[in-house]
């Protein structure tokens, strides 16, 4: 009889077991905190928000930090404005126009050309066809035009609104005119004045933040300078006891 207990109990306590049992959670975590996150998850589902969806839309009109808008439209009457009207916002230097060299042979050359001649290595091996010169007198570029066909892409070239910033397009299009100008034979533009604010700037952090070893110098000196307090007192405590002998 006792034995015949002891299986319907251990049945018991078997089927208490096996009813507690959820394939979707653990019965018991060890620090729960690193399974359940406290924030929510970027594409979780809470009763919280509306449609149960955390990941929701920006407020209507809310623009990223830095974002300018663009205000000439994707159409032919917007090119032609964006050519007629647009000008590069950014100095005419030597370090802009090679950071717009370095820009230019990542996203342009393989299919414009080192020159802008439209001879790229894709073109070379005529993977892509028709890509114009940039000295074309039928397209006759101009800083807005340029800029306007980056932003949104023009026939077979897409846009790079999403690759580069608004600066780098800017500093692109200063080199694609000086390639147009080399082109044409045209005398060499000369270059803007480098901005002292700038540079000045750039020192006036540098001031703000302390040498690499300037903490470990000083601490280095503390008990160096103890050191010497120490051997100073012992020379006077033995200077004295010289007296009084």
């Amino acid at each position: 009889m006792k034995s015949l207990f002891n299986k319907y109990l251990m049945i018991l306590l078997a089927l208490t077991a096996v009813s507690c049992f959820n394939d979707s959670s653990p019965n018991y975590q060890y620090f729960p905190d690193m399974y359940e996150p406290i924030p929510y998850e970027p594409y979780g589902e809470y009763e919280i928000f509306p449609g149960g969806q955390s990941a929701r839309l920006p407020v209507e009109g809310t623009v990223s930090r830095g974002w300018k808008p663009y205000e000439y439209e994707n159409n032919p009457e917007g090119y032609q404005a964006a050519k007629a009207e647009l000008q590069n916002p950014l100095p005419y230097t030597e370090s802009n126009l090679a950071a717009g060299r370095q820009l230019f042979t990542i996203y342009c050359a393989v299919c414009h050309g080192d020159k802008g001649d439209g001879q790229g290595i894709l073109v070379q091996r005529e993977k892509v066809l028709g890509i114009p010169s940039f000295d074309d007198a039928g397209r006759n570029i101009t800083e807005g035009s340029v800029y306007h066909v980056m932003y949104y892409g023009l026939n077979m070239m897409g846009s790079y609104a999403s690759q580069t910033s608004i600066d780098e397009r800017w500093l692109i299009d200063h080199y694609v005119m000086k390639l147009k100008n080399d082109l044409e034979g045209g005398a060499g533009r000369e270059f803007d004045q480098e901005e002292q604010d700038t540079v000045q700037g750039q020192n006036n952090m540098q001031n703000l933040i302390p040498a690499v070893n300037e903490e470990g110098d000083q601490i280095s000196e503390g008990p160096q300078k103890a050191g010497n307090g120490q051997q100073g007192n012992q020379n006077g405590d033995e200077q004295e006891n010289q007296n009084e002998e």
